[in-house]
């Protein structure tokens, strides 16, 4: 400032260039902030599209453990069947051999 209480012109400059120089570094830090926060939207995205697949693959694995309890079931009623034939035929043999004299 002069005697006037009046800036002079390299005083104003200055004041304008560091204002500008603040003014710069804090249009940075806001591209920087925006930036982290775009990856960090981004990585939530491809979170949530991963907790969607890993859904879709449980869905699938629950319908195929389904499918094969059933089967399993159906296949141990088949297996009791066999098995009380067999001892039904075995039984019928041993009767055979016992009245002819096997």
């Amino acid at each position: 400032m002069d005697e006037t209480g009046h800036m002079g012109a390299g005083s104003a400059e200055r004041t304008l260039d560091a204002a500008l120089e603040r003014l710069t570094r804090a249009v940075g830090r806001l591209e920087a902030a925006v930036e982290r926060r775009q990856e960090a939207d981004l990585s939530v995205t491809g979170l949530q599209q991963e907790v969607q697949r890993l859904g879709d693959d449980r869905s699938q694995l629950a319908a195929t453990l389904d499918t094969s309890e059933a089967r399993v079931g159906r296949l141990e009623d088949a297996n009791r069947e066999v098995s009380r034939r067999l001892v039904s035929a075995m039984e019928s043999i041993r009767s055979v051999l016992e009245t002819h004299g096997g």
